[in-house]
């Protein structure tokens, strides 16, 4: 597969975005957090998408060149509109605007709708955490209601609905969870087909209930993904129920509904100010305690070792940022096709890969 230095990347990324009419910033803040998806091994959130969203704007109704605003607020709360804008650039204000309001008043919750795609929603509890302060996040596809099989049912009725929270620590990468309630995000299907791959046991079923490791029964809407947790996935569909409440319904985008595309995520972040509760120190003491605590047990060697939450992302993008990313042929050819419809000079994207 094609390989190349991260902040190569990051250069087509600004020049995609901004050919399709966002400004520099945004086109600099969506570039960035694709290629950090990437960066921390979520591919299925990174360079896969950016041939996908130029070729969505006029299906879905996005506006590349949306500025989102604060359309009510009081002070622990606000509900803010992304008026068409690019995902990443709504979250990012929603999440700047509750940890404003959590340094002020302690918590702050804020939701965000009509804002596209968000993408990798593990990126905006990280932006609290590196200011010392704890966030989740709920995150819906609005209407969106045909990618995953509720417990007990054989279609896809739900979406992939992602819980994220992320929490600092002391002389360390933040605890960073960032978890589709479903058994995988849709993403990593598209990666595995783009990539002649078969899924693995256990993440989807055709449209009989039957297990399948084919992605284009997914891809090609002849089946579904399962909810989280295997022989638990009720536990899993719980939590989607949770997310569609929280994220769309108070979130102000709706509830899945059967769309089978998505207009925008709907959102609903929260925000602790850590200093509200206890002084920083005896936080950071705790979660060390934690931390030594659940390292203590013995290893499963099927395993090999006990991660915290965020370790195998910071992991894998130290090792990316030095050996470069790896990119699928697909999705290397349509980036490379999607810039030539721009007008944009990909030959010189070639010879940024690496031999």
């Amino acid at each position: 597969m094609p390989i190349i230095d991260h902040q190569s990347l990051r250069r087509i990324g600004y020049q995609l975005f901004e050919g399709v009419g966002c400004s520099s910033d945004h086109a600099r803040i969506v570039s960035d957090h694709l290629v950090d998806s990437s960066l921390y091994g979520h591919d299925s959130h990174g360079y896969l998408r950016f041939s996908e969203y130029p070729r969505q704007f006029k299906d879905c109704g996005w506006n590349p060149a949306g500025v989102p605003e604060i359309i009510d607020e009081r002070p622990c709360t606000a509900i803010v509109d992304g008026n068409g804008t690019m995902g990443q650039v709504g979250g990012k204000f929603a999440t700047e605007v509750a940890m404003r309001k959590a340094k002020e008043h302690g918590v702050a919750t804020v939701t965000l709708r009509n804002a596209s795609h968000v993408c990798r929603a593990g990126e905006y509890p990280l932006i609290a955490s590196r200011e010392n302060m704890i966030a989740m996040m709920f995150t819906n596809g609005g209407r969106l209601g045909c990618q995953v099989a509720p417990h007990g049912g054989l279609d896809g009725k739900m979406c992939t609905n992602p819980i994220s929270f992320a929490a600092p620590r002391r002389n360390d990468n933040p605890i960073m969870v960032d978890m589709a309630t479903s058994v995988v995000a849709d993403g990593k299907v598209r990666v595995a087909r783009n990539s002649g791959k078969p899924t693995p046991d256990g993440w989807l079923i055709d449209r009989d209930g039957n297990p399948t490791n084919d992605p284009n029964v997914f891809t090609e809407r002849r089946g579904a993904l399962l909810s989280l947790g295997g022989v638990a996935s009720h536990k899993g569909h719980c939590l989607n129920i949770i997310v569609e409440l929280l994220g769309g319904a108070l979130g102000g985008q709706g509830v899945a509904n059967g769309a089978t595309y998505l207009k925008s995520n709907g959102v609903l972040i929260t925000v602790y100010h850590i200093e509200h509760f206890t002084d920083l120190d005896t936080f950071f003491d705790e979660v060390e305690i934690l931390v030594d605590h659940v390292k203590s047990s013995r290893i499963d060697p099927r395993i090999g070792e006990i991660q915290m939450p965020g370790e195998p992302e910071f992991r894998t993008a130290e090792k990316r940022r030095r050996d470069g990313i790896e990119i699928d042929a697909v999705s290397w050819s349509d980036t490379c096709d999607c810039g030539k419809e721009l007008g944009l000079d990909t030959d010189a994207w070639n010879q940024m890969l690496e031999a």
